[in-house]
């Protein structure tokens, strides 16, 4: 009998709601994976992601040792040659000839030292984040309105509500934790009312009273007509306006909007309208949709301006709330990470503020102004003007917006540097020194989520090869610059007590964040530390913001924004749609993770194009079939779902996919750089694109139980248990599809074959030792086989089951996956709807588990029982 081994307690490392994870290290080395329930975040809920962390520690694709020029180098060769290159280079190019391009995963100790060394030691404020593309909008609005980047309330005003409205927020998709948080709150207290505003009826639509379907970019139109009618109704708070300025401005260019523009009726117009203002505890919380626009500061500021008014604002129950992406986006803005700020939310601009920093690290020197924002940063690696780059625990070649003239900028740049967990990225392919980073399970560090909860995430298991935390990496890098002194850090504990003390220096400025009681941390205490809010100083703990009515401006007062809207650059004749694009509910980011897990690529395991049934029959696009969407920046081939999800003229298309796992299908490549002008965060969700069907002289479907290893036009490869899937599609047939298969698996053996040459059928299965190894399915349509039974034969020994692509009698085919956390299928649900005459999802939860844990999955449960109650 092995000892039991200690449970670890941890962070989760996708979105920004920061769930506790208990970890438990097991005998085969991995860890056993459940929600904290002592966590203020999740109370022990996990979503499916969350749940199967333990299934993504998989050593296959990680970086072990450090790579120049492709090949295996010592550490101390390659960090040599990063501090002589960035030395050299700034020598003769100035600081702003460098830059940095970081992460919301990273720990805030990783981005803390990041920050430090490249505005205080380097000089330069050229640090930007792949948070720049999620929630600098955010940011900007909260400084424009409260003189702070300052989130004013907390995860419990979602269940203190008796309004919630979720606007730009796919919440049961990207932060599904909240989200049953608050379907909990609504059933506990059924007279609570949730509004979602989003132009796709998506899956959070199942809690909601109210779907407003606005036309894309129409948000501020709709919050300004708010803000309008509560000074129409005078319904403004008399006693909170005197701390607000800018309030008759805002109203007057509010009252300017033609509500026309929102494509909503009057009666939902009408309806929003009287439950916000009749319901004084209110909750806007809203995300991408809102961030991601070329005007998404105005939009922010927009709904801020609507809780000032009312003074609905830092009181329980009620407030703006942003939920960020990234799981530590507000960490990175708590020290600085976006080339406009300073650490702990002062100003780079401010010679007061530049000045404290600077004493406070003996620095050299320090920028006098911002550094260039993300899109800017990579215009200026493309013209020259940034001649060495490093790029941390991102992927921008997938993840930017035009990203082709991303992919094409760095690879012309003169010294790339890439610290990443994996050796195979986009981005990794064009780096000259690849460096070996450690991974959510290796690191040690805090993280602060979407209600400034500060936690810790726990190393639980060993480095994986020579992998080092992206701190050390920086540190070293630092030391070898001339700086070791100031970088002389040997734990994440003393960056986090440094980050703390500074803290204090930025309170007495009357910066609001403010964690000084923490900074005379020890070690010990570091690793006890428990959740908790900020700010944590003897001036203030935790608790909300702003209700009061005082803020950060040198008066202490709010600003209203007066804000005219702008609408999403128009459609032309040519590329007539316009493009919304977003996550999946099992997948995140570029899937360095998620991808390993074959339960999360159950249930979407492709990049598809949702698009209404009108637009399909228009373009002659089929179900199940594949579209071209294109435009001057670049084109993607994508499967075709027909759904009237979308409205007409608005498809949509998943960020994930990637030069790894299905290269027709990265979507930003679609995405122009149009960025909003104060934010600089690009406009993601309004693309405009033509689309045509692509119509391949082939179809193919494989399964292999070592490598897939695709040459077509079209494939999307995804774990299966035991092995690898990939969706293919050729615009010619290969001379001989036997040696095709051959090359496509990397088998050497005669493949058992079954041809239908009427119907251009083909299947090919190879079998060794009289187990499956690969099979590989042909058609001139789209291949229809069963996929989930496919997946559970490799290694089996029946490969005439094999090539029949579906279950015998014996062999129940559950079907496509709905419940990821419970591995549970479309097919198995209807058939016990059916047997059992089920009426309600928590019957089928009953009945099968689907639903009980995440409820992401419930919205599709429920639409399975009204397609039963009416006999679809």
């Amino acid at each position: 009998m092995h000892p039991a081994l200690p449970t670890i307690r941890t962070t989760c490392p996708y979105c920004g709601v920061g769930c506790g994870v208990l970890a438990t290290p097991n005998a085969s080395g991995g860890l056993n994976i459940a929600g904290d329930p002592q966590h203020p975040a999740n109370l022990g809920r996990l979503c499916v992601k969350g749940s199967a962390l333990g299934e993504t520690l998989d050593r296959r694709g990680r970086l072990l040792t450090p790579r120049i020029h492709g090949r295996p180098a010592r550490w101390n060769e390659a960090l040599d040659l990063v501090a002589k290159r960035f030395s050299d280079t700034i020598a003769e190019h100035g600081p702003d000839s460098v830059a940095f391009y970081v992460s919301g995963q990273l720990l805030t100790e990783d981005y803390y030292v990041a920050n430090k060394l490249m505005k205080g030691f380097i000089g330069s404020a050229n640090i930007d984040t792949n948070s720049r593309l999620c929630m600098a909008s955010s940011v900007a609005g909260h400084r424009r309105a409260f003189g702070s980047d300052t989130v004013p309330g907390l995860y419990e005003d979602l269940e203190q509500a008796d309004l919630i409205v979720l606007t730009g927020s796919n919440l049961a998709w990207c932060h599904p934790v909240l989200y049953q948080r608050i379907a909990a709150a609504k059933e506990a207290r059924p007279e609570m009312r949730v509004v979602v505003i989003d132009p796709r009826r998506t899956a959070t639509c199942d809690i909601a009273d109210l779907h407003l379907a606005l036309a894309p970019g129409s948000d501020a139109v709709l919050f300004n007509a708010l803000l309008a009618e509560i000074a129409a109704r005078n319904a403004v708070d008399e006693n909170f306006i005197l701390n607000l300025n800018g309030l008759e401005e805002a109203v007057q260019a509010a009252s300017q909007v033609q509500t026309a523009a929102t494509g909503l009726s009057g009666d939902d117009i009408r309806r929003f309208l009287d439950l916000w203002i009749g319901t004084e505890r209110v909750v806007t919380v809203y995300s991408q949709g809102i961030n991601q626009s070329e005007s998404g500061s105005d939009k922010v500021n927009a709904i801020l301006n609507c809780h000032l008014a009312t003074g609905r604002i830092g009181r329980a129950g009620m407030g703006p709330f942003s939920v960020t992406g990234q799981p530590n986006a507000m960490g990175g803005r708590e020290v600085g990470g976006l080339a406009n700020m300073l650490a702990c939310h002062l100003d780079i601009e401010n010679p007061v503020h530049r000045n404290a920093v600077q004493d406070f690290w003996q620095a050299p020197k320090m920028p006098e102004k911002p550094g260039l924002k993300a899109v800017d940063m990579f215009r200026a690696v493309e013209d020259g003007r940034i001649k060495a780059l490093w790029i941390i625990c991102t992927n921008p070649v997938v993840s930017m917006p035009e990203a082709d003239r991303v992919a094409r900028a760095i690879a012309n740049c003169d010294f790339v540097v890439v610290s990443d967990m994996m050796a195979q990225t986009d981005t990794t392919r064009l780096a000259h020194v690849l460096l070996p980073a450690t991974g959510w399970a290796e690191k040690d560090g805090t993280v602060t989520n979407s209600e400034r909860r500060i936690s810790r995430q726990r190393r639980t298991l060993p480095s994986v090869g020579q992998a080092r935390d992206d701190w050390r990496i920086l540190a070293d890098v630092a030391a070898r610059m001339g700086w070791s002194e100031r970088f002389a850090w040997t734990t994440p504990a003393e960056i986090f007590a440094e980050h703390a003390a500074l803290s204090g220096v930025a309170g007495n400025l009357g910066s609001d964040f403010d964690i000084s009681d923490h900074a005379g941390i020890t070690a010990e205490a570091y690793d006890r530390l428990e959740p908790f809010l900020w700010p944590q100083s003897a001036r203030k703990r935790g608790g909300r913001f702003f209700a009061e009515g005082r803020f950060h401006h040198p008066d202490g007062k709010a600003r209203m924004i007066a804000v005219t809207p702008r609408a999403p650059q128009p459609t032309s004749a040519e590329h007539s749609y316009r493009l919304n694009t977003g996550r999946v509910r099992d997948h995140w980011h570029t899937m360095t993770r998620t991808g390993i897990s074959p339960r999360l690529s159950r249930h979407l395991a492709e990049p598809f194009l949702e698009i209404h049934p009108r637009d399909a029959e228009t373009l002659g696009l089929t179900a199940a079939g594949l579209a071209r969407v294109s435009n001057p920046h670049g084109a993607s081939i994508l499967r075709v779902l027909v759904t009237d999800r979308v409205a007409m003229g608005q498809p949509f298309a998943p960020i994930h996919w990637t030069g790894e796992t299905a290269p027709s299908g990265r979507i930003d490549v679609l995405v122009p750089a149009v960025t909003d002008p104060v934010s600089g965060q690009p406009a993601s969700k309004s693309a405009t694109v033509a689309i045509a069907p692509f119509r391949p002289a082939w179809y193919g479907y494989a399964i292999s139980a070592k490598g897939i290893s695709p040459s077509c036009e079209y494939w999307a490869r995804a774990a299966i248990q035991g092995g690898w899937q990939a969706e293919l599609a050729g615009a010619e047939d290969p001379e001989c599809w036997m040696n095709y298969a051959r090359l496509l698996f990397g088998l050497d053996d005669e493949p058992l074959t079954v041809r239908d040459r009427a119907k251009g059928q083909i299947r090919l299965a190879f079998i060794s030792g009289g187990r499956l190894q690969a099979a590989l399915f042909i058609a001139r349509e789209p291949v229809g086989l069963s996929r989930s039974h496919l997946g559970t034969l490799l290694g089996e020994t029946n490969p005439t089951d094999a090539l029949a692509g579906r279950p015998g009698s014996d062999r129940p085919d559950q079907g496509a996956l709905v419940c990821a956390c419970f591995n549970v299928g479309v097919n198995l649900i209807r058939s016990t709807i059916s047997e059992n005459r089920l009426t309600t999802v928590d019957e089928v939860g009953t009945a099968l588990r689907a639903g009980t844990n995440c409820g992401s999955c419930r919205p599709e449960i429920k639409a399975l029982l009204a397609g039963a109650i009416h006999g679809n």
